[in-house]
């Protein structure tokens, strides 16, 4: 059973319930002073509490998508990472779909009333980087009266480690562009969702770490775009593209779009940080380039380059956020710089979880929609 099974939950809350009834119930058995019968409630109370520690971890973990499989868990993960392919690839490097799914909601099951999931697999042509992601098609893109029609994309970012199932399942992207399309409240877009951890299980921070390690930052910028491109209906020109993330993949949206204006023409942060930390999970991400550790940091950017034509929106909480101080400090340093543009989204309260996103992504997605082309 995996990790993220409903049917693991399930036992696991089963065997909390029956070792919780089952110490009540041999306790008194057990009240001796013999060495036994001090095992024997010692290793009821372990077992107990363990089997409830890993039902709570359970329910956790499905909850805000930490981790997708067992090998994810204990960092043993064999899924794919950095890929060298010397047989080179197709114009905007090979992109294969394998696995289509409907958009859970009312409306039916095709896809030119519901819309389309595809779960496919992108190896980037000049970073060589592979990593698996999920393609959401809005229900004009299958239309006959839409059929030549391109369409705005909006690359949407996990946080760290993340799972990109989290966006379709737990913070329901595709669910909730279809219902403000429906609503009139965005136009249709393409959703490219896929966490920013692309050389697992190491956090990159979408930098472009030298050496031979990952190019995560030219992956998003370059080889991501050209593949999407290359096989659906996107947007061609100059503000056809944006960017969305949370936590991690927020501190990477923002970054992208104020590197690569010409390719991102908005980026939103949903609980951001504004610098690229570097801890056991990072490794070393620079290895001494004083310039790449200045890039790096959104302040530095700030203050020390021109300011980039784009858009950006950041979010925080005045209570249970973190980063609120420094948001409202980053809103001023990039409103000072009179040419980049900055919207908010500052709630009461509000923790750095899911439910927290998830009142945040509907006026984040009309924000991104007003403001992309295709």
């Amino acid at each position: 059973m995996g990790l993220t099974s409903n049917k693991m939950l399930a036992l696991a809350v089963l065997s909390a319930v029956l070792l919780f009834v089952g110490t009540v119930w041999l306790w008194p058995r057990l009240a001796r002073r013999s060495w036994r019968t001090v095992c024997g409630r010692v290793g009821l109370l372990f077992a107990t509490q363990t089997a409830l520690f890993a039902a709570v971890g359970l329910v956790a973990n499905q909850s805000f998508g930490f981790y997708a499989s067992w090998a994810d868990l204990f960092g043993r993960e064999t899924g794919q990472g950095v890929v060298v392919d010397h047989a080179g690839g197709a114009a905007g490097g090979p992109l294969r779909v394998v696995e289509t799914r409907r958009v859970q909601t009312a409306g039916g099951t095709r896809p030119e009333s519901g819309g389309q999931i595809q779960k496919i697999e992108i190896v980037g042509r000049t970073t060589r980087i592979a990593t698996p992601a999920y393609v959401y098609l809005p229900p004009e893109y299958f239309q006959d009266r839409h059929r030549t029609r391109r369409f705005p994309a909006a690359v949407v970012l996990t946080g760290y480690p993340g799972t990109a199932e989290a966006l379709v399942d737990k913070l329901r992207y595709p669910r909730t562009a279809l219902e403000l399309a429906r609503d009139g409240r965005m136009q249709p877009m393409i959703l490219v969702m896929l966490r920013p951890t692309v050389a697992p299980p190491r956090d990159t921070e979408c930098v472009d770490v030298p050496d031979g390690g990952p190019k995560t930052e030219s992956f998003f910028a370059r080889d991501l775009p050209e593949a999407v491109g290359a096989h659906y209906r996107t947007g061609k020109q100059r503000g056809s593209w944006g960017i969305i993330g949370n936590s991690t993949g927020g501190y990477c949206a923002l970054k992208l779009a104020m590197h690569h204006p010409e390719v991102y023409a908005a980026g939103a942060g949903l609980s951001a940080y504004y610098d690229a930390p570097t801890d056991a999970t990072t490794g070393d991400l620079f290895h001494g380039d004083v310039e790449l550790r200045r890039r790096a940091d959104l302040w530095w950017t700030l203050r020390h380059r021109p300011a980039p034509d784009t858009s950006l929106l950041v979010t925080s909480s005045r209570s249970g956020e973190s980063n609120y101080r420094d948001t409202r400090e980053f809103i001023e340093r990039v409103k000072a710089t009179g040419r980049t543009r900055i919207s908010s989204i500052i709630l009461e309260s509000g923790g750095h979880n899911f439910n927290t996103w998830r009142r945040e992504i509907p006026p984040t997605l009309r924000w991104i929609s007003g403001r992309l082309s295709a």
